[in-house]
């Protein structure tokens, strides 16, 4: 079982690019015992929740568009953007140089377990994706 502090702490960490580079706030952090974790960070028109499911061993990813500001409703698969369907459409679009470079700039971080492993690709895909965005459209 993982300790819902230190998950938070490395998803601070590792997707500390969505502050530093693309003007993300952090709003939220969820700790429900320890269950479920949850980190969200939100831009004006999209919220980002990194949420792992510490029994199930489940991480998920998703990029919510925000509509007037709010959460749209988690069914809604238009406003409601899975990391892996991204993924299916933005990286096979993404130059392999871009992604060699992408994988640089996370070479700094040092996942030490499964988790920290999965937190880590996660990172590397949503920062390229937030890069391409533009290719969503």
């Amino acid at each position: 079982m993982v300790d819902g502090k230190i998950y938070i702490e490395i998803v601070r960490l590792f997707f500390s690019f969505l502050i530093n580079e693309f003007g993300f706030n952090q709003i939220k952090e969820t700790e429900n015992g320890n269950a479920f974790y949850d980190v969200e960070y939100r831009d004006g028109k999209r919220a980002i929740s990194i949420s792992y499911e510490n029994v199930e061993d489940y991480l998920q990813v998703i990029v919510f568009m925000l509509k007037n500001g709010n959460l749209s409703d988690y069914d809604d698969k238009t406003h409601t953007l899975h990391l892996s369907e991204l993924n299916k459409i933005i990286l096979p679009r993404i130059y392999k140089k871009e992604v060699e470079e992408n994988n640089i700039l996370f070479s700094k971080y040092e996942a030490n377990d499964s988790l920290g492993r999965k937190l880590l690709k996660s990172a590397k895909e949503l920062r390229l994706i937030l890069k391409n965005w533009d290719l969503l459209t």
